[in-house]
């Protein structure tokens, strides 16, 4: 049964890939410019016989190439075409540690408020949306399937429920660079070493409980422990990469 349900857990990201691959071509063809709206969720999930949520991932894997944009109440809307060496954060490389680490003291400041907000913020809708990003981790995790997607989606509900677009936007441009420890360590694709798992569903749902209780500074505090971990587990990995190349042979 395991099996089952991470196959199908696999299938959707594989049919949201292949949702925002197809919308990607009719955005860098044309067929979308500049501000056009995008078909709507449920034009989507008719078009393409998927669930909500797979829509969903899909439009989330272009809003973090920075392709479209969500409008509260109006839809999804096409963005100029970013040139690749224009963006922000482009020089980020998941497999130097020192970069990672930069980039999670910035985001150890970033989300804590993220979060205090959301808590003060959020929408009763936008509580379910981010109840059920955390309840698809924690089915990611109990049908051994990765994480990286629903960790990243659960982050961006908290963002998103701050009222504040930037939030969200911020979150989206750093994407790449975001939860790549499994890269650090030669894992495939999305993949994490076991250990990093360990406690995450219990990080989050502190995290989870204390913005659908409306405590900002429960939060706030939650969300710095969560990130101070993994900020202190990157500096543990890069301090033991270093003492093996000290103890690595000369090479002939």
């Amino acid at each position: 049964m395991a099996s089952d349900a991470q196959a199908e857990v696999q299938q959707g990201q594989s049919l949201a890939s292949k949702i925002s691959a197809a919308l990607r071509h009719d955005l860098v063809s044309g067929v979308f410019r500049p501000g056009d709206r995008l078909p709507s969720e449920s034009t989507l999930t008719r078009e393409y016989s998927v669930s909500r949520t797979v829509v969903r991932e899909a439009i989330a894997i272009l809003r973090a190439d920075g392709l479209v944009e969500a409008r509260k109440g109006a839809g999804v809307f096409a963005l100029e075409m970013p040139r690749e060496a224009e963006r922000p954060f482009n020089d980020l490389a998941t497999q130097r540690i020192s970069s990672v680490i930069e980039l999670l003291e910035l985001r150890t400041v970033f989300e804590v408020e993220s979060a205090a907000l959301a808590a003060l913020r959020r929408s009763a809708a936008q509580i379910e949306e981010i109840y059920e990003a955390h309840r698809i981790v924690g089915q990611c995790l109990k049908d051994g399937a990765p994480t990286r997607d629903a960790d990243f989606n659960l982050h961006l509900a908290i963002a998103e429920a701050t009222q504040n677009r930037r939030f969200p936007e911020f979150l989206q441009l750093i994407r790449t660079g975001i939860i790549p420890r499994g890269d650090l360590q030669g894992e495939a694709p999305g993949a994490r070493p076991k250990d990093y798992n360990l406690h995450l569903q219990e990080e989050h749902g502190l995290i989870v409980d204390a913005i659908i209780e409306g405590d900002a500074d429960a939060a706030r505090l939650h969300m710095k422990a969560h990130l101070r971990g993994s900020l202190e587990r990157y500096k543990a990995l890069l301090r033991t990469q270093r003492a093996e190349r000290t103890q690595e042979p000369a090479r002939a």
